[in-house]
């Protein structure tokens, strides 16, 4: 089970500082004294709470938890929010690039928006860096060390996440004093150049996979993790992004260019290859049944997972928003998922033989009934399927959440870096055997000549067919996980790709072009469905379907094959309302959120959005 570091009684019993609620307390609050600081940092177990502050942050109601998790990543051109066509409504917004400055989802009052609650877990993490450097003597203490890079590591998370989304933001590096209290944002240049510096550090501060005990579980913060999130950054700081005269463009920086970051980049994921400090699960489906099963030993493919608790009242909505849908409580729990999905076409982009689509596209939901059974989804309704109630080991019968963690960062993440960046610094026959090994892992052995061998060979024309192949390989591995519109906006290709999607999905509805060996029916049966739970293992009788029409080239009637047959591929089943209502607002234009009229008003004048931004 998993250790819930993010709330402790030494946590609970920290100096108020360290504890406050609000970022608007911590402008309220006086520092605290240098002997406070001396007595928390010079000890570890005070200081080992100090960190957990940070990590209660997440679980805040209006933080990571329900408001950053399950609002950032989409409209892509592979995820998109199925109710995408209520614009007006708040959520919607959020998703079609049309989010406003008084965002119903994102605007609370006294300071307990996700803006503030972020805030808030950085200036811990600004409290903890200052108080090890200077009473911690990281040097000599390798604990401390760990605490240390843990910190810096955990300030890059989150900035980066603000970044994400909204861009430009204010550059909090130091705790705040009365002449800081109020700053205007920076350009996330500045910050990424930070963020750059501070992983640098703490790469040498943080121990591997299993090194020593901090370092055994993906709960907290390791070596290989924070060369992955370098990577990262490097990747996007010398990638594209809406500047401040709201052009898309690159850094004019020289420090950000490609030629500075990508070496760094590589050199980062080529250490964590090296280090053999963590490896590709074998079977896809098995990293996202391990993280169901609350399963968080170190050194597999999950790097860093945000902890939430798996108690009772447990915290984090990973399979409340993106898992499967249940219509209600049933024998696997909760009712809900299914509030996020692919993009109808993408299903149809995978190779039939590639194992990654059945388990990131489900056409299929599970009935309202206490013991329910799967029923055909619609076409235009598609869940994700990397989280599964019934997948768990815990039966969560109440509340909305499900305390699943959220995995950050995969190992195979750290390969296709590696690909894209050898592929940029060195051509298409660099970035091969990295290709190679994510490619071989999605498809049978059988099929490795066509799906490996061949399919690399007519990548390795070109750098620019090896990029093209990297751009799909990251969608095909990552859907679901949201990391595709970071991936579409550093590439300068986010409304590009949701145009070529919208245009797949006329295509899709109409049966033509890629899409015209489809059959318009499904044909299905009703088969047994066999689940465990801890050691427990059920089958349940005629609860599965059993389906013949989905794949490509699956044409033929089969009617007297099959008990029941309905039409899936129609224009009345997927609407033009419904394609069109993936963005409403240019994505290029307004990839950022605006900043919040309640964060704004808060600023004393410091915080603004750009002309161009204002609505």
């Amino acid at each position: 089970m998993k250790k819930l570091i993010y709330i402790s009684l030494l946590t609970m019993s920290l100096s108020g500082v360290l504890l406050t609620t609000s970022c608007d307390d911590i402008l309220k609050t006086s520092a605290p004294s240098a002997m406070d600081d001396q007595q928390i940092y010079s000890k570890y177990e005070l200081a080992y709470g100090a960190i957990t502050s940070i990590y209660h942050s997440f679980g805040e109601t209006n933080s990571y938890r329900g408001r950053i998790l399950p609002w950032y990543g989409f409209n892509t051109d592979i995820e998109w929010y199925y109710l995408s066509e209520r614009v007006g409504d708040g959520k919607a917004d959020i998703a079609v690039y049309a989010c406003k400055s008084d965002n119903n989802q994102l605007t609370f009052e006294d300071s307990k928006d996700p803006w503030s609650k972020m805030y808030e877990a950085i200036e811990r993490s600004n409290l903890a860096i200052r108080g090890l450097r200077k009473y911690g003597n990281p040097d000599s203490d390798s604990r401390m060390a760990q605490l240390l890079g843990e910190a810096l590591t955990l300030r890059a998370v989150i900035y980066l996440d603000l970044i994400n989304c909204w861009g430009d933001i204010p550059a909090r590096f130091e705790p705040v004093s009365a002449e800081t209290m109020y700053i205007p944002v920076s350009s996330k240049d500045v910050i990424f150049k930070q963020l750059i510096a501070d992983l640098q550090e703490a790469q040498g501060l943080v121990a591997w996979p299993n090194e020593t005990s901090a370092t055994v579980t993906v709960e907290h913060i390791n070596k290989a993790f924070v060369k992955g999130l370098l990577a990262r950054i490097c990747l996007q700081a010398s990638g594209y992004s809406v500047r401040e005269d709201g052009k898309t463009a690159l850094s004019t920086d020289p420090e950000l260019a490609k030629s500075n970051l990508y070496p760094i980049a590589l050199q980062a994921c080529k250490d964590v290859i090296e280090s053999k400090t963590c490896q590709l699960e074998t079977s896809f489906e098995d990293i996202f049944i391990k993280n169901c099963k609350d399963i968080i030993s170190a050194g597999n493919e999950s790097l860093w997972e945000m902890p939430f608790a798996n108690t009772p009242s447990a915290r984090g909505r990973q399979v409340y928003t993106f898992g499967l849908q249940h219509q209600a409580i049933d024998q696997f729990g909760l009712g809900q998922g299914g509030q996020v999905g692919p993009t109808p076409n993408f299903f149809y982009d995978y190779s039939i033989k590639d194992k990654r689509r059945d388990v990131s596209c489900i056409p299929y939901q599970w009935t309202k009934a206490a013991t329910s059974k799967q029923e055909l989804n619609k076409l235009s309704s598609w869940s994700f399927g990397k989280y599964r109630y019934e997948w768990m080991d815990r039966y969560i019968s109440t509340g909305t959440d499900d305390g699943v963690n959220k995995q950050y960062m995969r190992y195979a993440d750290i390969i296709l870096m590696a690909a894209e960046a050898e592929n940029e610094l060195s051509g298409p026959s660099g970035a091969v055997p990295y290709m190679k090994l994510i490619r071989e892992r999605a498809f049978d052995k059988a099929d490795w000549p066509n799906e490996v061998t061949a399919y690399l060979s007519t990548a390795s024309v070109s750098k620019d067919a090896m990029f093209k192949a990297i751009v799909d390989e990251r969608a095909f591995e990552f859907c679901g996980e949201l990391l595709r519109k970071a991936d579409l906006i550093r590439w300068n290709m986010l409304k590009s790709k949701i145009d070529e999607a919208k245009a797949k999905m006329y295509r899709l509805r109409d049966r033509q072009g890629e899409y015209s060996d489809l059959n318009d029916k499904l044909y299905f049966n009703m088969v047994d469905f066999t689940w465990t739970r801890g050691e427990k293992k059920t089958v349940e009788s005629n609860a599965a379907l059993q389906i013949y029409g989905l794949n490509h080239g699956e044409t033929e009637n089969k009617g007297a094959e099959y008990a029941e047959s309905v039409t899936w591929i129609a224009a009345s089943k997927l609407e033009n309302s419904k394609i069109e209502a993936i963005y409403t607002q240019d994505p290029d234009l307004y990839m950022y959120w605006p900043l919040l009229d309640v964060i704004i008003n808060a600023s004393n004048g410091a915080l603004k959005n750009p002309s161009w931004h204002s609505k």
